[in-house]
């Protein structure tokens, strides 16, 4: 392990928990800008239902203070409700009603006082419509301010109607103002581009118990006798826009449903409803709407936090980045410190090598003198011997150090070895082999190792002249299995220790050829043996 090993580890983890407490910040960084988003705009959606909601309560107080003007003074309900309602500009201080209205009670048959009322107020003839097979109706006697699309509703009998009336039951059951479900307003009828509409009721009771009033008094099974109602009539449409304004022009997407969900009849939609839709209630007198408004804000709901979270993990990616950037560094600086000490160890081995080789070569060159004097006769039969064994020793090793061919036969170099060394033809021809092809690496192994044996049994073993040679090679599947036997020596080897040859030649085999060797004596017998796999076979 390096030195600075836990350092590093130390450095990792810090990175990766910096980098880990950056995401984190990022999602909930991104998180809360979501959520936060969200509540602006949950809170814009209540800021818009609760402005309809108000104005909604502020028609319903016109209505009830034009009830109480009613019921105050019947007999100038007429004059008094244009009056009080010029005073009080409800369309230009509470815009979106269609107007106030006063529909009358009249008894089946019987519309001569209704129509009498209807032209004291405008001074012209007009009937009570449409016929009904109602016990009891409400005809309209006063709609202000007056308008000519208003005229057309003028004598309208508006409990003919099965949506009007059950709003006009409730309110008379309860005394409370009560709407009524969608329906088309009699004065749509000269409206060109028409809206669906709903309208507000509010009870008049009789006011003496025993029914004497100037008034017609209808009743009811278990409700108290009414004479009129006040009423307002709405356009959706035209509310909505009146009550929103120029805020309804930032709204992306607005809907607005008679009823409770999606599933109610829609009376109003702008625009495009998207995903993040709010959805609101709206309290349209005792009954409950639904309001979903879609702020069209997907680049700030999704933008911002996606911007955010991608910053984040941008940030801890760079910090991870950027500590394997130095991490590798960091690595190749230690693995150029380790090369080059691996490159002074193998200069040194070079060094001691060649200082070991120069002195074998000395010795070998002596012992070739020797044994080539001892062959000669003559001193130019000595010579020629001598320098043509010279000449070849010089060409193997040359043939080997340049790499002159790609691969080298393991039968070769051998037989170079040994026909330097002195054996002869015959003896040469006794050492066979299969065929075994060396690469650059392996064919320098085997030569120094081999050169090695020969050189070590020319000075001390079975070349020097006392002992037989034995040297074969053979596969065993995969691999090489290369074997040097010296028997009937002057003296057993000695091995116990390892010179520096010796470890040179099995630094050679475990490192270039991938091999192993194993060295034994017995009596007056030395036994070398080096196993390794064939990589060019394999190749």
């Amino acid at each position: 392990m390096r030195p600075n090993s836990w350092a590093d580890r130390l450095l990792a983890l810090l990175v990766r928990f910096v980098g880990l407490v950056i995401l984190l910040a990022t999602l909930a960084a991104a998180t809360a800008s979501y959520f936060y988003n969200q509540a602006e705009e949950a809170d814009r959606a209540e800021r818009v239902a609760a402005q309809i909601n108000m104005r909604l309560r502020d028609h319903v107080a016109v209505l009830e203070g034009v009830r109480a003007l009613y019921q105050s003074d019947i007999s100038a309900s007429g004059p008094g409700i244009r009056a009080y309602l010029a005073a009080l500009q409800p369309q230009i201080h509470a815009p979106g009603m269609e107007g106030v209205g006063i529909a009358a009670a009249m008894r089946a048959g019987t519309p001569a006082a209704v129509e009498a009322k209807l032209r004291e107020n405008y001074g012209r003839d007009i009937k009570v419509w449409p016929a009904t097979d109602q016990p009891v109706g409400f005809a309209i006697t006063l709609v202000e301010p007056y308008t000519p699309r208003r005229d057309a509703a003028l004598g309208f009998d508006m409990f003919s109607e099965p949506t009007r009336r059950a709003a006009m039951r409730r309110a008379w059951q309860t005394g409370q103002p009560a709407a009524s479900g969608i329906v088309h307003l009699a004065q749509e009828k000269a409206a060109t581009a028409k809206q669906p509409g709903f309208l507000i009721y509010l009870p008049v009771y009789a006011r003496t118990a025993n029914g004497a009033s100037p008034q017609t008094i209808v009743t009811g099974n278990g409700v108290r006798p009414v004479e009129a109602f006040v009423y307002a009539p709405f356009r959706t449409g035209d509310m909505v826009r009146a009550v929103l304004g120029p805020q309804l022009e930032s709204i992306d997407g607005l809907e607005i449903y008679a009823g409770q969900g999606p599933s109610a009849p829609l009376v109003f939609r702008k625009g495009e409803m998207g995903w993040d839709a709010q959805e609101q209630v709206l309290r349209v007198a005792d009954r409950q709407w639904t309001m979903r408004i879609s702020s069209g804000r997907i680049l700030e709901r999704l933008g911002r936090p996606l911007a955010i979270l991608i910053f984040g993990i941008a940030v801890a990616l760079l910090a991870t980045q950027l500590h394997r950037v130095q991490r590798r560094r960091i690595d190749a600086a230690q693995a150029l410190a380790e090369e080059k000490a691996r490159h002074a160890e193998d200069r040194e081995l070079m060094i001691g090598e060649m200082a070991h080789r120069m002195k074998n070569a000395f010795a070998r060159i002596g012992a070739l003198a020797r044994i080539t004097l001892r062959e000669s006769a003559t001193l130019d039969e000595f010579e020629a011997k001598f320098d043509g064994r010279m000449r070849a020793l010089s060409d193997a090793k040359q043939m080997l150090v340049t790499g002159a061919v790609d691969s080298v036969e393991l039968g070769r170099i051998v037989h170079r070895e040994l026909e330097l060394a002195g054996r002869s033809p015959d003896q040469l021809a006794a050492i066979s082999g299969p065929e075994v092809r060396l690469d650059d690496e392996g064919a320098q192994a085997l030569s120094l190792a081999i050169h090695e044996f020969v050189t070590n049994s020319i000075k001390y073993g079975a070349l020097a002249g006392q002992g037989d040679l034995t040297v074969g090679w053979q596969r065993e599947g995969d691999d090489i299995l290369f074997s040097w036997t010296e028997s009937n020596l002057a003296a057993t080897p000695q091995i116990e220790s390892e010179s520096f040859g010796t470890q040179f030649i099995r630094a050679l085999i475990e490192r270039q050829l991938k091999g192993s060797w194993d060295r034994r004596t017995a009596d007056h017998a030395l036994a070398i043996t080096i196993r390794w796999p064939d990589r060019i076979a394999a190749a």
